[in-house]
């Protein structure tokens, strides 16, 4: 029995509920999506007596929607900025908003970049296509004119790149902290770029984004000299597709929050992910099982 015909599965024996499969859209293995989406799976093979989900690794988040709408995945990670304008989109539901991501872009310390517009010719990293840093990086550097040598790597191969050499910098969209980074940060000097000269116009043109700062002491920065940095943040959602049964999502987001716990052991960034925001999903509507946990719940 698949998830598309299992719309009372979760009401039944236990015997029905073990036919449930569930196939997760996740992200780079270095990255948050795909620590969170195997701390998911542990927690919903566990608590509802299924088949252990299959966590794919994959391009991010514009490919996670991509995946959803033609079926190849059941579950998905994504930010928000990634559905817009996508055909389909509107076959998508939101079990919850998620923890927020974080750009990070990461420089060589041995270089003079201290701005984004220090990235002019040099090698950077946009991330790997149909990703949401892709999205982002991109639109970031039209908007601030900056034109580098660009170059379509997913974070661990960018982390990889920097190591050898062979890249200058690299963006990244994620979750803090992100594992790949504290990695690359123990052997090799590296600085993070506050982006707060450019940041006003872009969030204008750009509403769907926020600023925060991210502190200092996120990854181990020894040749940062300023300290905490200002820098963009993106909702992150944990979509379905349209079609996924009522109580087949009403008890997906009911472990989210009641395994919570073993969720922040997978990742830290599992912490801020709350009731009374997860709501928060527009533009992509409430899938109604999650709308009835969330009623139930009464946030």
């Amino acid at each position: 029995m698949s998830l598309l015909t299992a719309a009372t599965v979760l009401t039944g024996c236990s015997s029905t509920v073990s036919d449930i499969k569930i196939t997760m859209a996740t992200g780079s293995p270095g990255g948050v999506y795909y620590s969170l989406g195997r701390g998911l799976a542990d927690i919903w093979s566990g608590r509802l007596g299924i088949a252990k989900p299959q966590v794919v690794a994959t391009a991010g988040s514009k490919d996670n929607v991509t995946r959803l709408i033609n079926d190849q995945a059941q579950v998905g990670f994504s930010q928000a900025d990634a559905l817009e304008g996508v055909e389909g989109s509107g076959k998508l539901r939101a079990l919850a908003r998620m923890h927020d991501d974080y750009l990070q872009v990461i420089v060589r310390a041995d270089l003079p970049v201290t701005k984004l517009r220090d990235l002019s010719g040099l090698r950077v990293s946009i991330g790997g296509r149909e990703s949401g840093v892709e999205i982002i990086a991109s639109e970031l550097l039209k908007s601030a004119g900056v034109t580098p040598q660009a170059v379509n790597l997913n974070l661990d191969d960018s982390a990889q790149a920097m190591r050898e050499g062979r890249l200058d910098a690299f963006f990244w969209s994620g979750g803090l902290p992100t594992l790949a980074i504290t990695d690359l940060t123990k052997g090799l000097g590296v600085r993070m770029l506050d982006l707060s000269d450019v940041l006003p116009k872009f969030r204008q043109e750009k509403p769907v984004y926020g600023s925060a700062t991210l502190p200092a002491s996120t990854y181990n920065l020894q040749s940062d000299p300023v300290g905490p940095v200002i820098t963009l943040v993106v909702r992150n959602f944990l979509l379905v597709n349209e079609k996924m049964p009522d109580d087949v999502a009403e008890a997906l987001v009911r472990q989210l929050f009641d395994g919570q716990p073993e969720l922040v052991k997978a990742h830290s960034a599992a912490r801020t992910i709350e009731q009374r925001s997860a709501i928060e999903t527009s533009p992509v509507p409430l899938h109604n099982g999650a709308m009835r946990y969330y009623r139930e719940a009464k946030v």
